[in-house]
């Protein structure tokens, strides 16, 4: 029985890799797109492009999307350079797992589908402490406000000391990558209602009013500047553990790097 259990475990892993390797690979082909069609706007004349930009405004201003020029308001307990990580887990965990990810990305989502239940173990167990940065990759290739609006709403989740459910709720209930579902308040408001004692006027006015907009963007500017390969990026003690494509990583894996650093 011990041999089914691991062989099903082995594939059980394996498909999970798949799907985010695809995942990713689709997220890839969709910036190469973009990138295609931006040259071929620059190629058209500025004429053309300024008007590809005043409709993208235009669009941006109809879906209730927020400026990011207001001043940098942290969420509470924010970690790290610039305040610019939402922590979960116990401070004094051995192991740091830093994740860069975007609500609306579906290969986040895969991520989060496969490592969730392995990452609140070892969170429980006070062996790992999670710093999350929040992006806004989607919205930059796909326009709409869903990646920006959700970041800002689970910043304000943060400040009610409810941002691990609230994240996960979000990821559980992410909708399809071309549905901006997210740049709506009343969805973000809808899905909060699913944590107990979060959907109060506080978190609703800091929904309403962007107020951790700015430092969203600014997190996505530390994205960029990082020149990290895309989303989900994932550091486990600031090593990139999804660069070895020969050694993938799993949940399993992942799970006795960590025990093994809690011993010592």
């Amino acid at each position: 029985m011990s041999e089914n259990n691991d062989g099903a475990n082995r594939e059980a892993n394996r498909s999970a890799r798949e799907r985010l390797q695809a995942e990713r690979d689709r997220q890839k082909t969709r910036d190469k797109r973009r990138r295609t069609v931006l040259v071929a706007a620059a190629v058209a004349g500025v004429l053309g492009l300024a008007a590809v930009v005043g409709v993208i405004a235009a669009n941006t201003g109809k879906d209730g999307g927020k400026s990011t020029a207001g001043p940098v308001v942290a969420p509470s307990g924010a970690v790290g350079k610039d305040a610019l990580a939402i922590q979960t887990g116990k401070d004094s965990a051995k192991s740091t797992l830093t994740v860069w990810e975007d609500f609306r990305c579906p290969a986040c989502k895969s991520f989060e589908d496969a490592y969730r239940t392995t990452i609140h173990e070892l969170e429980a167990k006070g062996q790992l402490k999670v710093e999350y940065h929040l992006v806004t990759l989607i919205d930059n290739n796909m326009g709409g406000s869903g990646s920006l609006k959700s970041a800002n709403a689970a910043a304000c989740a943060q400040d009610a000391g409810k941002f691990s459910a609230y994240h996960d709720v979000l990821f559980v209930n992410q909708p399809e990558e071309v549905d901006d579902a997210y740049g709506k308040d009343a969805r973000l408001l809808e899905l909060a209602g699913q944590v107990p004692g979060l959907d109060t006027p506080a978190f609703r006015a800091c929904v309403a009013d962007g107020t951790h907009n700015s430092w969203v963007a600014k997190s996505y500017d530390a994205f960029r500047a990082g020149n990290f390969r895309g989303t989900p990026t994932v550091q486990l003690n600031g090593q990139d553990i999804f660069a070895d494509q020969a050694n993938p990583l799993t949940p399993q894996k992942l799970k006795e790097k960590v025990e093994a650093a809690a011993k010592g």
